[in-house]
């Protein structure tokens, strides 16, 4: 088809993905230093995983609601307004360590009030893409988006880490910096304000679909994902995956501090997750094409709790880095797989109430991960949880394994 331009020169959706990158690194820079300055000042795990456990509670909470109000609203209004709002959280924060002030309870309302601003970005995100790029573009689209993540994740912590030996508030200023940054590529992109299929005409039915109530909207999205057999079990699994996923940063901080790794070399090691990812993200195309959705789940479970098992092997500070690396190559695969089967299915008027249903579903036991992680490591030490945690994604692969649905499903949703 002629009339539809490569990816690559998709400015719009290039002006997206540079505005995603620069958020996506500068929360790269503060999703170490906070678990270390929080660790710095109380001496806890625990508290640090409470941390993280605060603003993963309050982004489950709100971002139903989001969702149904980003299918309602000026979606480009809504994403800069979120975005600014970030930024200035990050500010915050800032100015509270450089002066001296900042306590346990500010990091965890600022930690919320950045989740609700999250909660509005990423719906508007996910329907910007589907409105600007061609369906037949969308698996590139979304191996782009994956690459960005994974890309962060490969230079986001060791130079987060860096930051941190340099003061205590540099990595926070920096994330400052990228999240303003967002806020100008989000603008040069010109997000679609409605989905394509809403003229202005239909918009002014907006008192009437006002009066549905939110509860009434979301439970659509959520008996839509109910109706749909094989993507509803994939869900419960991505429940657990998060959950036991989301634990593992602690216990892998404290392990590297045991065996007498400092900031840089955590840094560094967490480095690894972006070496995986961004070959992930390359290969994901052609694992995609070899393995269904159901399938590929269970692989990703298996190598993701065998690779977290094997980085408690008692080979020093560093070794840590190798399994890793095995996390990240087999997880984007999958979530260009179920991005693109959504984006596909569902109606562009649902994409944010859906979003935030499958979001939800898959972050339903997430916030409870750090917790989780932290309470181990504190009761056991950084290997032993970890030997506990690979152990526990290896039951839920087992278990999930049991499901036919699960195991056949392809992507290919059948009608309700």
């Amino acid at each position: 088809m002629t009339g539809i331009v490569p990816l690559r020169r998709n400015v719009r959706f290039q002006m997206v993905w540079i505005g995603g990158a620069a958020s996506r690194l500068g929360s790269e820079f503060t999703r170490l230093a906070m678990p270390l300055l929080v660790l710095a000042l109380t001496g806890s795990p625990g508290l640090a995983g409470v941390v993280a456990g605060a603003r993963m509670v309050a982004l489950l909470l709100v971002q139903m609601p989001a969702g149904v109000w980003v299918d309602r609203w000026d979606r480009r209004r809504t994403l800069m307004i979120a975005q600014i709002l970030q930024a200035g959280v990050s500010a915050l924060l800032a100015v509270l360590i450089l002066t001296g002030q900042v306590q346990i309870w500010h990091f965890v309302t600022l930690a919320v009030l950045d989740a609700l601003c999250a909660a509005f970005i990423e719906p508007v995100r996910d329907t910007a893409i589907r409105g600007i790029v061609p369906a037949s573009q969308l698996h590139s689209a979304y191996a782009q988006e994956e690459s960005r993540t994974h890309a962060a994740g490969l230079i986001g912590p060791p130079l987060g880490g860096l930051l941190y030996t340099l003061g205590r508030a540099v990595p926070f200023l920096a994330e400052t910096v990228t999240l303003a940054a967002a806020a100008l590529f989000y603008a040069l992109a010109k997000v679609p304000r409605r989905p394509a299929n809403q003229s202005r005409t239909s918009a002014r039915a907006d008192g009437e679909e006002r009066r549905r109530g939110v509860h009434r909207e979301a439970a659509e999205a959520i008996t839509w994902l109910w109706r749909r057999r094989g993507l509803r079990e994939v869900t419960a699994a991505m429940m657990v995956l998060n959950l036991l996923g989301g634990a593992f940063l602690i216990p892998l901080i404290v392990l590297v501090g045991e065996r007498g790794g400092g900031a840089l070399t955590t840094g560094t090691v967490l480095a690894a997750l972006g070496i995986g990812g961004l070959a992930g993200a390359l290969l994901s195309g052609r694992i995609s094409r070899l393995l269904p959705p159901g399938i590929l789940l269970l692989a990703v479970l298996t190598i993701f709790g065998a690779a977290l098992a094997a980085t408690a092997l008692p080979w020093g500070a560093w070794w840590p880095m190798v399994p890793l690396v095995f996390i990240t190559l087999s997880t984007p695969s999958l979530n260009v797989v179920l991005n693109v089967v959504i984006a596909r299915m569902v109606p562009d008027e649902m994409l944010g109430r859906m979003g935030a249903v499958l979001s939800m579903g898959g972050m339903a036991l997430k916030p409870f991960g750090p917790v989780l992680g932290g309470t181990l490591a504190a009761a056991l030490g950084g290997a032993a949880a970890l030997v506990v945690l690979g152990g526990l994604l290896g039951a839920t692969a087992a278990a999930a394994a049991v499901s036919r649905e699960l195991r056949g499903f392809t992507g290919e949703i059948a009608p309700a």
